[in-house]
């Protein structure tokens, strides 16, 4: 064998030829990919009631499931009160413009059900936690706007705070009470990647709020960068631009002042009310927030989808650590990092801010949402946050292979290594409906009780896709219960 010095023409002509053959190797890939027909979880057929058998689901040794309460509709989040009693949000609204009513829910024992208070026409309602004898729900607002509300334990129910820019395609998400005492929640981003499309108008706000559009925390200057796109209000085409109203385009150099409340943020608001303050932003959907045993913040944030006139290919999930005043990078930047893709041009003139690395990153449209933290040795792995992954929506959202989530994950925060944790068994990952079996379907989210000795893990439902959308089934939603023999 020659180990002597290789001329540098030889050496250009080896890397030419490596070059090439990467090249090659990817195009082949590439192409087998775009080939292949997207295999989403809720690509699939279902009909009929939801078969429920805790055995079909896989645990580490020593941990056990059961389901506490069946029959739910589209529920997102459960709470405590100061007796240890479990209460669930039926939310009232899903994707796919399905609407019903929602509901607070006390568990009674057996699985039965007590409503506490319900609301109409504004859903949907995203999470709720107990504090000091109330509860404080997020609700979404897809159609009059996003509100804070207090429910005490009679039904009374007392707006925090309203008026929130929630119309869009993600809403008013959380909450969680911090060590300040005050309530912080998400508030998701009107659109994929800051361009009003036509894709706006398949999740169905558009015709409702043609001048929607999201609005920065701060003030921001534009690159002037606009898009043309499909106009499924008036006919034709039109030109937009971002952060700006479907049809408008704009211009280099241009200031979007920033106000609160705004997109794409984590927001707080005082326990009885007042002022709403920014906590950080830069985020596209911070669905899930938890503190965590050491009193620092950590979020959920569902990446960008492949649609709009804005596509962005291969975002992962995030789990963030939330810095006061940080901006977290979007819609120029995913995951600490500027796009790769040339294709996607950047809508910012500069950056607010050097954006920070995620502490971990999930499966591309695995959908991160509610989670929570392990403080307690009767359930073990304290200081490492469980994380419920709602699984992919695609064909819409973009294209998948397999399906993408449909599980509960638990993530070490220091090291970034995300492992599964309750799972469907079977010879591939995927929903109950998808695998035939009486598991997960889609996990929302996941909270530990005041003793943190059980993990509750809210179950959305079933929600089958196809190519116009969302399927929801209502009575679906179960409430599951993981503990440690």
């Amino acid at each position: 064998m020659y180990h002597g010095h290789v001329p540098t023409d030889n050496r250009n002509s080896i890397w030419r030829r490596v070059l090439l053959a990467l090249t090659a190797a990817g195009l082949v890939i590439g192409a087998c990919y775009w080939m292949r027909g997207s295999k989403g979880g809720g690509m699939t057929e279902f009909a009929g009631e939801r078969p429920i058998n805790p055995e079909d689901v896989a645990l580490p040794d020593g941990y056990a499931i059961e389901a506490v309460a069946t029959g739910l509709t589209f529920p997102t989040g459960v709470a405590f009160d100061e007796a240890g009693g479990v209460y669930v949000v039926e939310s009232g609204y899903s994707y796919g413009e399905v609407t019903d009513t929602s509901r607070l829910l006390r568990i009674e024992p057996g699985g039965g059900t007590s409503v506490i208070a319900s609301s109409s026409g504004n859903g949907p309602w995203n999470g709720v936690v107990g504090h000091e004898g109330a509860f404080y729900v997020a609700e979404g607002g897809e159609y009059l706007g996003g509100r804070i509300l207090r429910v005490t334990p009679d039904g009374q129910i007392t707006i925090l705070a309203d008026s929130l820019p929630s119309i869009g395609d993600h809403h008013t998400n959380g909450p969680v009470v911090g060590p300040d005492g005050a309530i912080y929640f998400g508030q998701g981003t009107a659109t994929n990647s800051a361009v009003v499309g036509e894709d706006n108008a398949t999740f169905g706000w558009l015709e409702r709020h043609p001048d929607f559009h999201d609005t920065p925390c701060r003030d921001i200057t534009l690159s002037g960068v606009n898009f043309e796109s499909m106009d499924p209000l008036n006919g034709g085409r039109t030109t937009t631009g971002a952060y700006s109203p479907f049809g408008t385009p704009t211009t280099e150099g241009q200031v979007i002042r920033g106000r609160v409340p705004c997109n794409g943020a984590i927001l707080r608001v005082p326990l009885d009310g007042g002022a709403i303050e920014l906590v950080a932003w830069g985020l596209r959907n911070p669905y899930g927030l938890a503190f965590s045993p050491d009193g620092r913040l950590y979020a959920t944030d569902n990446g960008y989808d492949e649609r709009g006139s804005r596509r962005v290919f291969g975002s992962g999930d995030y789990l963030w650590r939330i810095e006061e005043g940080a901006w977290y990078g979007w819609p120029d930047f995913a995951g600490g990092r500027p796009f790769f893709d040339d294709d996607i041009r950047p809508v910012l003139a500069s950056a607010p801010g050097e954006p920070p690395d995620p502490i971990a990153v999930f499966g591309v449209h695995s959908s991160a949402d509610g989670f929570d933290f392990s403080r307690s040795g009767a359930f073990g792995h304290v200081g490492q946050a469980f994380v419920a992954l709602l699984g992919d929506m695609s064909p819409p959202v973009g294209k998948v292979l397999s399906p993408v989530g449909f599980k509960v994950v638990r993530v070490d925060v220091e090291s970034g290594v995300v492992e599964d944790f309750a799972v469907n068994r079977g010879d591939t990952n995927g929903p109950a409906s998808w695998l035939g079996s009486g598991g997960l379907e889609r996990p929302v989210a996941a909270r530990f009780d005041p003793a943190g000795a059980a993990l509750y893990v809210v179950d959305f439902g079933v929600m089958t896709m196809t190519e116009r959308g969302p399927e929801p089934r209502k009575g679906t939603g179960v409430l599951w219960r993981i503990t440690r023999r």
